[in-house]
C-alpha cells in the first residue's frame, strides 16, 4: 500500500500553528481594493483559524 500524500495546493494555502490550529489568508484581497474601505483591506490582511466545521477534513488533507 503505497503512503498517503498531502495535497499540496492546500498545504501551501493552510499554515499550522505551534498550537495546532489551521491558519488561512482572508478572501476578498487580490483586486478591486479601491472599491472596499480602509477597514476591510485592514482585517483582511490577518490571518485567520479555519472553522470547526472544516478542521476535520483539512486536518486530514494535509497529513502525510
Amino acid at each position: 500500500m503505497p503512503k498517503m500524500k498531502s495535497k499540496k495546493a492546500l498545504t501551501k494555502r493552510v499554515k499550522v500553528t505551534g498550537s495546532g490550529k489551521l491558519m488561512r489568508k482572508s478572501a476578498y484581497t487580490s483586486h478591486l481594493a479601491p472599491n472596499k474601505t480602509t477597514k476591510q483591506k485592514r482585517h483582511a490582511r490577518k490571518s485567520r483559524p479555519i472553522s470547526a466545521s472544516d478542521y476535520k477534513r483539512i486536518k486530514f488533507l494535509i497529513q502525510k
